[in-house]
């Protein structure tokens, strides 16, 4: 079949996880991303997935309670470790196969990650989860992805959020806020605009990695993005 794109670097957000439940993972949710990202990769897309943590533990708010920003982050990344053998889990149970890698070596639980064992993996049909991060503090999820994107080579970095993509303002709070069909990396800087942080910014920037805003929790969108290659998020160039 013919697709938009032929490798992809998924990134979801823990947050997206906790569903209608607010808290920890919501097994439907689970389920509905895990049916849409092995439409896809039935389809022939080799799907590369970061996914954060922030349902389980979150650094930057565990340092702003009293937690050593070092120790934090590091309960972070184990928290992208927990939801990494989720979605793998899921993905499993509905018959698509799939491999956990980890920033830090963490054998059995996941493949100690590098390059070449996570294309090797998209190459023979498996979902590469890359979870932990960088594996250093002082690196968010989104920056572990777009570092990830870069080194397995995807053609584009999907940002899966509970938005339809990039506004002027947060559209929940200011219903005046215009959404961008596209937009160019330096713009997302000098606006000021919370997309993702500037380190994973500057990085897709300096190496070409288009990044595409959307929203992943309406089923079907997904498809829509990497095989139809509908314009229903934003795209970042």
């Amino acid at each position: 079949m013919r697709t938009k794109y032929n490798r992809i670097l998924l990134k979801l957000s823990g947050e997206s996880l906790m569903g209608e439940q607010g808290h920890g993972i919501d097994t439907k949710r689970l389920g509905e991303y895990a049916m849409q990202i092995k439409e896809i990769a039935q389809s022939g897309v080799e799907v590369a997935i970061v996914i954060g943590g922030g349902n389980i533990f979150r650094g930057l708010s565990g340092a702003s309670k009293g937690f050593d920003r070092v120790k934090g982050d590091q309960m972070g990344m184990l928290a992208t470790v927990i939801n990494s053998l989720a979605l793998s889990s899921a993905l499993e149970a509905a018959g698509q196969p799939a491999k956990v890698f980890t920033a830090i070596n963490m054998f059995p639980i996941g493949e100690h990650y590098s390059k070449w064992k996570a294309i090797e993996a998209l190459k023979n049909g498996y979902v590469s989860i890359l979870a932990g991060g960088t594996g250093n503090p002082f690196f968010t999820t989104d920056t572990g992805s777009a570092l990830r994107g870069i080194e397995v080579e995807a053609d584009v970095m999907l940002k899966g959020t509970r938005v339809d993509g990039i506004y002027t303002a947060d559209p929940e709070k200011d219903p005046s806020a215009t959404k961008f069909t596209e937009i160019t990396y330096d713009e997302v800087y000098t606006r000021g605009l919370k997309v993702m942080d500037l380190t994973a910014t500057a990085l897709c920037k300096e190496n070409h990695l288009p990044i595409i805003v959307f929203n992943m929790d309406i089923v079907g969108n997904l498809r829509k993005v990497v095989i139809e290659g509908e314009p229903i998020g934003t795209l970042v160039y």
